[in-house]
């Protein structure tokens, strides 16, 4: 038989947000439980009272606050590093693509102060890249399908102690930061320590102060 609580949890799943709000004790019980009610009856097959809906949220409330805070960690993300003037490609995958993406590395690998990486999908491949080689990246990439081309990009590269790796809800939380700034995000790059994040220019100095005060989180 399904419980009030159980309603509410499977309900809150898809209001990240509010879950948040649950975990710090910032929600308005009283008006989320009115919004959540026809919800919940659904789910019961019954009429249920506000009050019930109430209580139950407050538990719920509790039990998010006390695992919050079980699980925080003191990480005071200082190491960052901006990149700025960077643009992003993405062509399909092909037979002829691995040589070529392989022409490019090499003739960038020397070129000081040049970025040039790329994540390898099943069916794409996308590049962050700075600007300047964007010309002989297309001159190499002549012929091959290309799928996006983004301009005017930075991005952010964050630095996390290698103890994070075995923490659930790292990324989570840094790319909950952001949405809740309503900073969009472009790309996401990450390797075992470091986690970059790539974002139009217009929005990188919101989320660099963003990220140097999420501290405790």
């Amino acid at each position: 038989m399904v419980s009030i609580s159980d309603a509410l949890n499977e309900i809150i799943t898809n209001y990240p947000f509010i879950e948040e709000g649950l975990s710090k004790g910032i929600v308005n019980y009283s008006a989320f439980a009115r919004e959540i009610k026809p919800q919940v009856e659904k789910r019961l097959l019954k009429s249920v009272k506000d009050g019930a809906i109430i209580m139950a949220l407050k538990r719920i409330s509790d039990g998010l606050s006390k695992e919050r805070n079980k699980g925080g960690q003191n990480l005071n993300l200082t190491d960052l590093t901006v990149r700025s003037n960077l643009s992003e490609l993405t062509y399909t995958n092909s037979a002829t693509f691995p040589e070529k993406t392989r022409l490019l590395l090499e003739n960038t690998s020397n070129k000081r102060g040049v970025i040039c990486t790329f994540s390898e999908g099943i069916r794409e491949t996308t590049f962050i890249m700075s600007a300047e080689i964007m010309t002989e990246a297309k001159r190499i990439f002549k012929g091959e399908t290309l799928l996006s081309n983004i301009n005017n990009l930075s991005s952010i590269t964050i630095r996390l102690p290698e103890e994070v790796v075995y923490i659930p809800g790292t990324y989570y939380r840094i790319l909950k930061m952001l949405a809740w700034e309503n900073i969009n995000i472009i790309e996401v790059l990450s390797t075992y320590t470091e986690l970059t994040i790539v974002l139009e220019n217009k929005n990188v100095d919101r989320a660099f102060t963003s990220l140097k005060n999420l501290g405790t989180f």
